[in-house]
């Protein structure tokens, strides 16, 4: 996520940058009903002010020391308090140029000064602490000269200008706070809108490796159950003149199979095509260590010669991720076996307790004369594939020929005590 450029003043907030942009392209500030209702209020309150001090100015006599104090100049200062309100209804296009503009006016005018007090809380809230603290400096200095210029009958000089220095001041404090408020309420947001995002960057990744993880389980199930069909086919092909018993048996291991590859390919596909997130996508059941006679005795019913030695200790506490990771070890051990070495007899050894790790190895002798009949293609990735869920499990694997001449595929994975 990038956050919106800031073209000339990089202290200004998103609101200021909206209303200062459209003023340079030419067109008005467009105003929500917020702004119409606080310039609304700021407007009757200044006209308010102005027809207050013009009523008391009226009343009272003038008792100023200076040829400045003429009767003429109460309505003058009037009409200039209600030019000054007339100016907050644009005030937020050009807080400072009208802030610097009507500065001479704080010498004098006392019917202008709740406008420019509004327009000076304008320029705080908009601009940055440096121009808000030069604007404010401007005004503590006219202070000094309109008390001195249209002294207080009723109160020294010097308190009425402590006065004036509070209530500049406190606009100043007030209108950092609101200044300060804002930019955390736009940070606030902007972090939200991050964490948005990267949320659904982690759901995303979330069902891109979930599905990952969903095709390379597939690829070992299809490769077992296509291999199997291969082997039977294979089978009835070079025998056709099989007892029909062993002719319908093997045809039904053939239907059983194919059966099962559809619905796993058909389980696989619906995952991919899925638009739902990770967490909720179906979640088919997972083969574990108990699994794994059942598999052994899918293959021998093929006619393949495995033997089998199990020395688990308190199989039960196997974990299922261990417990699968070995099941699909023994599986594509296996496949390969019906692949690249038909006929030959294969072994497979289970050991394990917790603490030490779990064991298991799959061997076979090397095929004489290479593999009879036509070869079972496949990808050649699922060795890889078995590594790296071994490596992934923090285990070791080896295969390859030894020194008797038997391929052998062994694994090692870690079970926590």
């Amino acid at each position: 996520m990038t956050r919106a450029a800031v073209p000339e003043h990089p202290w200004l907030l998103p609101g200021a940058l909206s209303v200062d942009a459209a003023a340079r392209a030419g067109r008005g500030p467009r105003r929500t009903t917020r702004d119409w209702v606080v310039d609304s209020i700021c407007f009757l309150l200044s006209l308010g002010w102005v027809l207050l001090a013009t009523a008391d100015a009226v009343g009272s006599d003038p008792q100023f020391s200076t040829p400045l104090s003429q009767r003429w100049m109460v309505p003058a200062d009037a009409l200039l308090g209600l030019a000054c309100c007339a100016l907050l209804w644009v005030r937020r296009r050009w807080p400072l140029g009208l802030a610097v503009a009507t500065t001479p006016l704080t010498l004098f005018s006392m019917a202008s000064a709740v406008p420019l007090l509004i327009l000076y809380f304008t320029v705080v809230v908009h601009r940055r602490t440096a121009v808000a603290l030069a604007v404010t400096a401007a005004g503590l200095i006219t202070n000094f000269a309109f008390n001195y210029l249209r002294p207080d009958p009723h109160m020294p000089y010097w308190v009425t200008v402590a006065w004036g220095v509070v209530i500049s001041l406190s606009v100043l404090a007030w209108g950092m706070f609101v200044r300060a408020r804002r930019q955390l309420v736009v940070s606030l947001r902007e972090r939200a809108e991050r964490a948005e995002a990267e949320q659904q960057l982690r759901v995303a990744q979330a069902r891109h490796l979930e599905r990952t993880r969903i095709a390379r389980e597939m690829h070992d199930v299809l490769a077992h159950r296509i291999s199997l069909l291969s082997l039977h086919a294979g089978a009835l092909e070079f025998r056709p003149d099989a007892p029909p018993e062993e002719v319908a048996r093997a045809a039904g291991v053939i239907r059983g199979s194919a059966h099962a590859a559809l619905q796993d390919l058909r389980e696989v596909i619906g995952v991919l095509r899925a638009e739902t997130t990770a967490e909720e996508d179906p979640e088919r059941p997972q083969p574990t260590l108990g699994d794994l006679p059942a598999l052994v005795e899918e293959s021998r019913s093929a006619g393949a010669r495995i033997g089998v030695r199990e020395v688990v200790t308190s199989v039960e506490r196997v974990p299922a991720a261990v417990g699968r990771s070995v099941y699909r070890i023994v599986q594509e051990g296996l496949t390969n076996a019906r692949k690249h070495a038909a006929g030959a007899a294969v072994t497979v050894d289970v050991a394990g307790a917790p603490g030490d790790g779990l064991t298991v190895e799959i061997r076979n002798r090397w095929p004489v004369g290479g593999v009879a009949g036509p070869e079972i293609p496949g990808a050649g990735t699922g060795l890889v594939g078995i590594a790296e869920r071994v490596s992934l499990a923090g285990g070791r694997l080896e295969y390859g020929r030894d020194d008797s001449g038997d391929f052998r595929l062994a694994a090692w994975l870690p079970w926590p005590a």
